[in-house]
């Protein structure tokens, strides 16, 4: 009977020395770990905000997709008054041109030339204002982007986080440490105090909302194009068509 009990007890301790050792490797570790400062993990204090959503509701850059908005309805209304005057003229011409009111060759090629004139002069104007469109967007892109980042910087200080990112540069985080609205109503606050007006100062007459969610966020340049809707008669090398019906 001793003898079975002395035998259970020995299968007992040799059962239980696995477990002791596992628990005795699963401290080991751990005492290690919290003795030595150098191993733990460091903790970065990280938020990201939502671009688009600022680009969105940032008074400034609302402003200034407003300025560009009238800045295209400028070039727009300009586009369409050359272009108008251009096809008026070249229909009268057509017109003196069928009723065979150009008396000379000269007077025909005077009235030509003036068209070609008028064409030229379109073109080059409206060039000259798409490029100060274009001039205007730029820095105001600038005045924006410089504004946020400014701000960026006082404000992750001020919060002692080590980082803020943005959210199309993560694959996912979690929505705890979006402070996208606290940033927007940082900056609406700094823009309104420093003097919020209908316009900010690198764009005249005004101010960008999306695009952009752009879109604005931003827009392109228009494209210039002043053509006359109707065709002038030309004399032919034969004289089958020349000013005032001669031939």
């Amino acid at each position: 009977m001793n003898h079975r009990i002395k035998h259970y007890s020995r299968l007992a301790l040799l059962a239980a020395l696995p477990l002791m050792a596992t628990v005795s490797c699963n401290d080991k570790p751990a005492t290690k770990t919290a003795a030595e400062p150098g191993a733990a993990i460091e903790k970065l204090n990280i938020r990201y905000i939502d671009e688009d959503s600022i680009m969105a509701n940032y008074n400034l850059a609302q402003d200034i997709n407003e300025a560009m908005l009238r800045r295209q309805n400028q070039f727009d209304a300009a586009q369409k008054q050359r272009g108008n005057e251009i096809n008026k003229f070249g229909n009268a011409m057509q017109q003196k041109y069928k009723n065979n009111q150009y008396l000379t060759e000269e007077a025909f090629n005077a009235d030509q030339a003036k068209l070609q004139k008028m064409q030229t002069d379109a073109e080059n104007y409206l060039a000259g204002l798409q490029q100060s469109i274009q001039n205007e967007l730029n820095q105001s892109q600038i005045q924006l982007l410089d504004s946020i980042d400014n701000f960026m910087q006082d404000y992750a200080k001020k919060k002692g986080y080590d980082m803020v990112l943005r959210k199309s540069a993560t694959l996912y985080i979690d929505p705890k440490y979006d402070v996208t609205d606290e940033v927007i109503d940082g900056l609406n606050k700094r823009y309104n105090k420093v003097g919020q007006s209908s316009s900010p100062a690198p764009v005249k007459n005004d101010a960008a909302t999306q695009q952009a969610k752009s879109t604005a966020t931003t827009s392109n340049a228009p494209t210039v194009s002043v053509k006359p809707t109707t065709t002038t008669p030309t004399t032919t090398a034969t004289g089958t068509a020349t000013p005032g019906g001669k031939k």
